[in-house]
């Protein structure tokens, strides 16, 4: 992880650096896969800022305070970040254990997890012929389409294969083998 500390209108000593290197280090314990962070610090009209910007993969945490007092602005902006960090690591866990509850049992007996259907589509069914079926499924651009076959009066799926033939899919009865 790298720390890069910045000041406007004040002289970055070494104390105030190694007390910013202290206090972000505690960051670590909430993710260990940040790449960056930086600190600014700044001073105007006698009201110091502290702003601590985290980057992670795909994630940025930002927080800025104002005090008084430098060191009090640097904890202040320390506390803001940690709380940041602390809840977005809640909610990845919340989010990784929520998946273990939802899972759904199918026919076959296996489990499979809920959260993976992202979308479930009512489809009007209409008795139709295979080619009529192929000629919807290529009109919509999809490589299957579900149809009411009306010589054998079941729901069937159509698809295309790779060799750009069509297969279809029927339904029997399952034997519990």
């Amino acid at each position: 992880m790298i720390i890069h500390t910045t000041a406007k209108h004040l002289q970055l000593t070494e104390p105030i650096r190694n007390y910013v290197q202290e206090k972000v280090r505690k960051v670590q314990k909430y993710c260990n896969q940040i790449t960056r962070v930086q600190v600014v610090l700044s001073v105007e009209k006698r009201v110091h800022r502290a702003e601590i910007i985290v980057h992670a993969p795909k994630q940025t945490f930002r927080a800025l305070a104002q005090s008084s007092d430098l060191y009090a602005a640097i904890d202040l902006a320390s506390d803001k970040i940690d709380a940041q960090l602390k809840k977005h690591k809640e909610r990845l866990r919340d989010h990784h254990a929520r998946g273990a509850d939802s899972l759904m049992e199918n026919p076959a007996g296996e489990f499979i997890e809920a959260s993976r259907f992202s979308v479930v589509k009512q489809v009007p069914m209409r008795p139709m012929s295979r080619e009529t079926a192929a000629g919807e499924m290529e009109s919509v651009g999809h490589s299957f389409w579900m149809f009411f076959d009306e010589e054998s009066r079941q729901v069937q799926v159509i698809f295309r294969r790779q060799d750009d033939s069509y297969g279809i899919l029927k339904p029997v009865k399952w034997s519990g083998k």
